[in-house]
């Protein structure tokens, strides 16, 4: 005879009610979730985009500062590079088009200036893809990576990103916001042990980033092909003058 204790009969209760509504959040999210972990491997925890040389020479001292600068990155650079990228390559698989990809990626990193964010594009695009083939095993992710290991690619994480999130079918807005997301939490994990704030400083400002990402993932969806790379010349000067800084925490 066949018994059910009550600690069974409690846990089938619990997995009843928890499977109520399963199947309600979208398929992509988790993956997305994942990916944009800022504990995912990368090394992205390394580098401050240009950051760091505003700290240097005293224009980002504190949560106020750091959010205003936050705020001009993600609006006047990433949206025109890492954003506009996701879209790109979402347009280009939905033409069934794997080398207008690899062009893009080869057209992102000549676009790039800053040497050091370049070669940080490529070391986290290389990670990301490589992470990304747990994720999403089914993705165009392998041809990826064996186009960065035969030299045709440069690497770029935005391209890593944008072909995981085509492959878990998450609409390309959606995964422009959560890359961008993703380095806005980097990037303030950064500044809250580099100024530093406080964690709850540090929320504060991710908070006060959630309308400035819409915006720049509403930005990134109307911009032409022509506008990749059109990023603020201030930014890119500072990521420019971070490698000859005498003293530095972070690799850009």
């Amino acid at each position: 005879m066949n018994t059910v204790s009550v600690g069974e009969s409690a846990g089938r209760d619990v997995q009843e009610r928890c499977s109520i509504g399963a199947g309600a959040s979208p398929g992509y999210l988790l993956p997305l979730l994942q990916l944009s972990d800022s504990a995912l491997p990368t090394g992205a925890f390394s580098h401050s985009f240009g950051m760091e040389s505003y700290l240097a020479d005293g224009t980002i001292t504190d949560e106020a500062t750091f959010a205003a600068w936050l705020r001009a990155y993600v609006s006047r650079q990433l949206a025109y590079t890492d954003g506009l990228a996701i879209r790109m390559v979402f347009d280009a698989l939905h033409l069934g088009d794997l080398d207008a990809v690899w062009t893009l990626d080869r057209l992102i990193a000549a676009l790039t200036l800053p040497e050091q964010v370049r070669t940080a594009a490529a070391t986290i695009g290389r990670r990301t893809a490589e992470v990304g083939t747990v994720v999403a095993p089914e993705s165009f992710l392998g041809d990826y990576l064996a186009e960065l290991d035969a030299g045709r690619c440069h690497g770029h994480p935005a391209v890593a990103f944008a072909l995981l999130a085509h492959a878990v079918d998450a609409p390309p807005a959606a995964a422009i916001e959560a890359h961008l997301f993703a380095a806005v939490t980097s990037l303030t994990q950064n500044a809250v042990r580099a100024i530093p704030i406080g964690q709850t400083a540090g929320q504060r400002v991710q908070r006060s980033l959630h309308d400035v990402v819409a915006d720049a993932v509403a930005t990134a969806m109307t911009l032409t092909d022509e506008d990749l790379g059109a990023a603020s010349p201030g930014l890119e000067i500072a990521q420019m003058r971070h490698r000859r800084q005498r003293a530095r925490m972070f690799m850009s």
